[in-house]
C-alpha cells in the first residue's frame, strides 16, 4: 500500500469533515470562527479565543509561506519507513492569518527548504475518494 493511502486511512470526524469533503473538490477551506471572525486549523468544534461554536468555512487560496519545516529520517509509523527521508513543513496561510498547515513540500529536496519559502497548495490523490492538500513551491 503506498504512503499516501496509509494515511488516507485516518479518516474525518463531525468537526474536520466539511474540510475534507471541500478537499475532495480540490478546495481549500479553512476553519473561521463565526463569532470573532479568526482562523483556526486543525478545526476544532469551538473557538479558543472566544468560546464559539460557530463557524464558517471560506475558500482560501492555498497560497502561503513555510513558517517551519523538519526533515523525518526516522519514520513515527511503520509504514512510513520507504518514505524517508521526507519533510513535514509547517505553512502559514497567505489569506488565513493565525492559521498554519502542517503537509508536505512535495518538490523540494531537503537542502532547498527554508522558512519563508513561498509555497502553494497541490492536491494529491491519495486513494479512492481521499484528496489530501499538499505544497510545493509557489510557480
Amino acid at each position: 500500500m503506498a504512503l499516501s493511502e496509509e494515511l488516507a486511512r485516518i479518516g474525518p470526524n463531525a468537526t474536520t469533515r466539511p474540510f475534507w469533503e471541500a478537499c475532495l473538490r480540490r478546495e481549500l477551506r479553512i476553519q473561521r470562527c463565526g463569532s470573532c471572525g479568526r482562523f483556526r486549523h486543525p478545526p476544532l468544534p469551538g473557538c479558543p479565543h472566544c468560546g464559539s461554536a460557530e463557524s464558517e468555512w471560506p475558500l482560501v487560496s492555498g497560497r502561503g509561506r513555510i513558517h517551519s519545516f523538519t526533515i523525518v529520517h526516522h519514520p513515527a509509523l511503520p509504514f512510513l519507513a520507504e518514505a524517508v527521508p521526507y519533510n513535514v513543513v509547517v505553512v502559514s496561510l497567505d489569506d488565513a492569518p493565525g492559521a498554519r498547515m502542517i503537509s508536505n513540500l512535495l518538490d523540494a529536496e531537503p537542502g532547498e527548504l527554508r522558512i519563508d519559502l513561498p509555497v502553494e497548495v497541490w492536491w494529491d490523490e491519495a486513494g479512492p475518494d481521499v484528496v489530501l492538500p499538499c505544497f510545493r513551491r509557489a510557480r
